[in-house]
């Protein structure tokens, strides 16, 4: 965890500068994001350009429409070999 000095000053942690590239004299980016601040390196995308977030999205949405799509093969006791009716009369004596 980081604390803001009396300056408003903040230290990255070495760990995290490591992980994205981050060295003694780069710049970054201070951008708000909703009820967070979002750090960005500069020279770096923060966020994907209008196609390839239209493009994220129709893949999302063919994604989930399979989901909610009936399973192949689900026409059912005629895949399985056996009926309803005829699971519930198994072991009963006749």
């Amino acid at each position: 965890m980081a604390k803001v000095t009396s300056k408003l000053q903040v230290t990255i942690p070495k760990a995290l500068a490591e992980r994205y590239g981050v060295h003694a004299g780069d710049e970054i980016a201070w951008e708000p994001a909703g009820d967070v601040i979002r750090v960005v390196p500069s020279g770096r995308k923060t966020a994907p350009d209008r196609e390839a977030r239209l493009r994220f999205f129709d893949q999302a949405t063919v994604r989930q429409r399979r989901r909610k799509a009936p399973l192949s093969g689900t026409a059912g006791e005629a895949s399985r070999g056996w009926t309803r009716e005829e699971l519930y009369e198994r072991g009963r004596t006749r």
